[in-house]
């Protein structure tokens, strides 16, 4: 894996491709990244560290970069252990190591760390700038893009912007070279971690377009050179909840298969009647991070699910709850429940809709009675039509 970004600005980052839930709670197949980077300058500044279990080979990255320099600055961006893990020892390193940060970087700092800090910190504010020499940075504020202690900082020099967790992916580096698709994990990225805080990200967009910027370089994932327009256009129709693609997310809970069966044959309507694009997926058996992906890409949703001790059944319930964790929002959305003797999944799933922005529930609501028959086609017809309204 070679990462190349400037003769003075070096990647030290690690790859890790042993971890299998990304916050004990996000599949990741082809891994993460851990980055940071140094740059080197009349004095040497250090972007972020890297999570505890990539130390060892961050470390050595570090040692064989300085070439017996030492470290004079460490930019501390962001506090999530992903990324400040190795600050102990960085500063175990260069006892006289600089740490840079903002107020609530520094309030939160002794929660993670017992290390010395009186006479080794620099507090920074919007707009403050750092020299290196010929490198100079300046720091912008982005409370919130996800916690409140995050900053960015620009390099002017080489024209860097240093993202911290924004524009980041899921994927290992040495995993993903040469991968067209960065949308697909930077989306699920995006919306499963920062997608609560649209306006916060709204606010660093408007930032970042008075920046003269050439290069990003995220917290994880890999550096962005080229046609940055197009990462900037993707994150402003996220963080401002817009759709990305016009499609319908067809996302059903099914016990015993009639549910799934139902909706299979909506979703065959719903192409039928002319849609985009339809996914149907298994809220029991897929991705969950995978699904919330699609709820926001698309503008449409449709659900089904069965009803279940006078609620919905547990998966769709829990799907919903992440959507309003999210801010889902801005979309229409197409409800179709299933029940024996007392049908409640349609209440139910109605209930947490009323909570989000702006949803369109789309009439009518299918009720099925335990199988799909032909009599419930008509309903399943009528909505089917409503959902794919010009």
């Amino acid at each position: 894996m070679s990462v190349v970004i400037s003769d003075s600005v070096k990647y030290i980052g690690v790859d890790d491709t042993t971890i299998d839930l990304f916050e004990s709670q996000y599949v990741v197949p082809e891994g993460v990244s851990y980055n940071s980077y140094v740059i080197l300058d009349e004095k040497v500044a250090v972007m972020d560290t890297v999570d505890p279990r990539g130390m060892e080979q961050w470390e050595k990255n570090l040692l064989d970069t300085l070439n017996g320099r030492k470290v004079d600055y460490l930019v501390v961006q962001h506090l999530e252990p992903d990324h400040s893990g190795s600050i102990a020892r960085l500063v175990e390193l260069f006892p006289d190591v600089t740490l840079v940060g903002n107020a609530k970087t520094f309030a939160m700092l002794p929660q993670f760390f017992n290390i010395p800090l009186e006479g080794h910190t620099l507090t920074v504010k919007e707009g403050d700038t750092l020299s290196l020499g010929e490198h100079t940075l300046t720091f912008v504020m982005a409370p919130m893009v996800h916690w409140p202690e995050v900053m960015v900082t620009y390099e002017s020099k080489e024209k860097i912007l240093f993202s911290a967790d924004g524009f980041g992916k899921f994927g290992a580096l040495s995993k993903t070279e040469g991968e067209d698709d960065w949308a697909c994990e930077a989306r699920r990225y995006y919306f499963n971690i920062v997608g609560k805080y649209g306006a916060p990200v709204q606010t660093l967009l408007k930032k970042a377009a008075g920046l003269d910027i050439a290069t990003i370089c995220p917290l994880h994932g890999p550096v962005l050179k080229d046609n940055l327009g197009y990462y900037l256009d993707l994150y402003n129709t996220w963080s401002s909840y817009q759709p990305e693609d016009k499609g319908i997310l067809v996302a059903y809970a099914s016990i015993h298969g009639n549910t799934a069966k139902a909706a299979e044959k909506l979703a065959e309507m719903l192409r039928e009647k002319g849609a985009e694009k339809v996914v149907v997926s298994d809220l029991a058996r897929e991705d969950m991070a995978e699904v919330i992906e699609d709820a926001f890409r698309y503008d449409r949703m449709i659900l089904a699910a069965a009803s279940y001790d006078a609620g919905v059944f547990p998966c769709m319930q829990d799907f919903l709850h992440h959507l309003q964790s999210k801010a889902y929002q801005n979309r229409k959305v197409g409800i179709m429940e299933n029940g024996s003797w007392a049908p409640t999944a349609a209440r139910t799933m109605k209930s947490i809709l009323e909570t989000m922005k702006n949803i369109e529930i789309v009439e009518p609501v299918v009720t099925i009675r335990s199988v799909m028959k032909d009599s419930d086609l008509p309903e399943m017809e009528k909505l089917a039509d409503a959902m794919t309204a010009k």
